[in-house]
């Protein structure tokens, strides 16, 4: 923290603003940490019954506001009034931002309605991917929310590097709190191998459908193009040819944003060794069941599944892009790979299947370094010094 003598009282608001309430799951426990410690929190997102459970689990004040992923300019334009309107009624001391257009159009109605502490949190940088008109105007929605804030936090020291090459932020107003990650992950409760029995393990294999004593490839994450979904396919078909045992776990959503090719998806749903799980975010005992977790994703700003994975002992192949190369421990907690390079995938994935005490070591080492580095305790220590950091140098608390 940056100082001994709390700025923060009873009377003072914290604004979270997030595009879908789907997002606030970034908060967990943190929003605890801040009430505890003299903070009325408030969240604005788009409306619906996640908003409301979110609200009533946390103990948050929530506000809905109806914002569209896309860019869809009369909709943006309500959506900055009605979240302006927010502000301006409860007056929050400070306005943290997250996700592209929940940062846009929360960092332009904070500047709008004066906030004294303007922060937003970049946990990713979509344009990476995109290209044309689409690129441009990512660029520009990032440039704007970065120039509204004051402050701009940043999950990885990768994607803070791409951010300032861009020319989206100076490098003095974009800092990573701690050792990075957006909440980091709780490897003593949730995320412990230990607290997942064999019954549980058991009981996990028969929901998902897999035979006992098979071995499991584990995809965790939105099933989508951008998470690298077409190479995962093109690797699954060449190891399970390879392994007889192997079978293959998806699980998370399929979108109709960024929708992978619908002969890939009926390519998985026709083949006997493929599971699909569905948007099941109850994953420890799903990890518990995994011999090696694949994430050969296009893009990320700092991936929470390598960490979770890597506090379930197991090993993580990944793809060397920004944010992963800060998530996965090159040959230490798992192995990266080239992007868009399904072969590649498939040789690291194999190496661990074939070698059972590489496998064992790798797990334990990703679980010792999450342990280290990534407790959520600690990042949230270090975003309630920023925040005290940002009052002090506003007066705000006065």
């Amino acid at each position: 923290m940056t100082s001994s003598q709390p700025v923060v009282g009873p009377d003072l608001r914290l604004l979270h603003i997030t595009t879908v309430p789907m997002s606030l799951g970034f908060l967990r426990g943190q929003v605890e940490y801040m009430a505890a410690r003299g903070f009325q929190v408030h969240a604005i997102s788009s409306p619906g019954q996640e908003l409301s459970d979110f609200g009533k689990h946390h103990r948050v004040i929530v506000h809905a506001v109806k914002m569209e992923r896309r860019i869809a300019p009369t909709r943006d334009l309500l959506a900055l009034w009605g979240i302006a309107t927010v502000i301006r009624r409860y007056r929050p001391h400070v306005v943290h931002a997250h996700t592209p257009k929940g940062g846009l159009l929360g960092m332009m109605a904070a500047r709008l309605a004066g906030a004294p502490v303007r922060l937003y949190h970049m946990r990713g940088l979509p344009l990476m991917t995109a290209s044309g008109l689409k690129r441009i105007l990512l660029r520009w929605t990032e440039f704007v929310s970065c120039d509204c804030a004051q402050t701009v936090l940043c999950n990885s020291e990768s994607i803070r590097e791409v951010a300032i090459g861009e020319g989206i932020c100076p490098p003095e107003k974009i800092r990573v709190l701690h050792s990075g990650s957006g909440q980091g992950v709780d490897a003593t409760t949730r995320f412990n191998p230990e607290t997942v029995d064999r019954t549980s393990r058991l009981h996990t294999r028969r929901r998902c459908g897999l035979p006992d004593g098979v071995r499991v490839l584990g995809f965790v994450g939105r099933i989508v193009l951008d998470k690298g979904i077409v190479e995962l396919a093109a690797a699954w078909a060449q190891l399970r040819e390879q392994f007889d045992d192997l079978h293959l776990l998806l699980v998370g959503p399929f979108e109709e944003q960024d929708p992978i090719p619908l002969a890939i998806k009926q390519q998985f749903e026709a083949d006997p060794r493929v599971h699909l799980c569905g948007a099941d975010w109850n994953t420890p005992p799903l990890y518990s069941i995994m011999d090696v977790v694949a994430l050969p994703t296009y893009r990320e700003g700092f991936p929470n599944v390598p960490l979770e994975a890597a506090a379930m002992t197991v090993p993580v192949v990944a793809t060397r892009v920004p944010g992963c190369v800060e998530a996965v421990k090159d040959g230490v907690t798992g192995t990266l790979v080239p992007p868009r390079d399904p072969a590649a995938l498939a040789k690291a994935i194999a190496r661990y299947l074939e070698d059972p005490q590489l496998r064992l070591e790798h797990g334990m080492a990703g679980r010792e370094r999450v342990m280290l580095n990534f407790r959520p305790e600690d990042i949230w220590a270090a975003t309630y010094g920023e925040y005290q950091r940002l009052l002090a140098f506003r007066g705000a608390h006065a």
